[in-house]
């Protein structure tokens, strides 16, 4: 058994000028969602053994913030091939995950991600949490991931449950949607 948690950039600054979208930093409110979902995680007792990201700034500032609620630090795995990825593009960083680690952290973008739980998790009505994703995975969200694998290479399409999927709005409504 493998377990991946999808961890979506916290969200970013539009106001800041900066010359490039990788290089767009987190803005308040998403610092702020950032810190909550990385306590939440400590709080739920989730237990990384590997982290893998994307270095666009926001994932970077994401992760520190999150690992400040969280009460400790991963060493990352910077992989840019996560960078505003397809679906595909994830699946094939995931299968590129090594044997040793049990649970993974991938931070990252979307639409990426939500596609890629959706291409994941079967569409048959059994799990509403998947609903949830398919209408939105907002910024800061988690998603856990339980793949019934013994080896990354075999993750596959339909081949996942999803056994959690929470947004910083879960944990404070002031961090949801039309508010600042």
């Amino acid at each position: 058994m493998k377990r991946l948690t999808l961890l979506r950039h916290a969200k970013s600054d539009w106001d800041d000028p900066v010359a490039r979208d990788f290089d767009r930093p987190l803005n308040r409110r998403g610092e702020k969602a950032a810190l909550l979902m990385g306590q939440f995680a400590a709080k739920r007792n989730m237990a990384f053994d590997f982290l893998i990201a994307s270095p666009a700034v926001r994932v970077v500032q994401t992760l520190d913030t999150f690992f400040a609620g969280y009460g400790e630090t991963l060493d990352a795995h910077w992989d840019r091939r996560i960078y505003l990825a397809s679906a595909p593009t994830l699946l094939d960083v995931v299968r590129d995950l090594p044997d040793s680690a049990a649970h993974v952290l991938m931070a990252g973008h979307n639409p990426g991600f939500e596609e890629l739980i959706l291409d994941l998790v079967p569409d048959d009505g059994a799990n509403p949490l998947r609903e949830d994703v398919e209408v939105k995975f907002p910024t800061a969200s988690l998603a856990v991931l339980d793949l019934a694998i013994d080896h990354w290479r075999q993750a596959a399409t339909k081949g996942a449950t999803l056994a959690s999927f929470t947004r910083p709005r879960d944990l404070d409504p002031a961090l949801g949607p039309g508010t600042r």
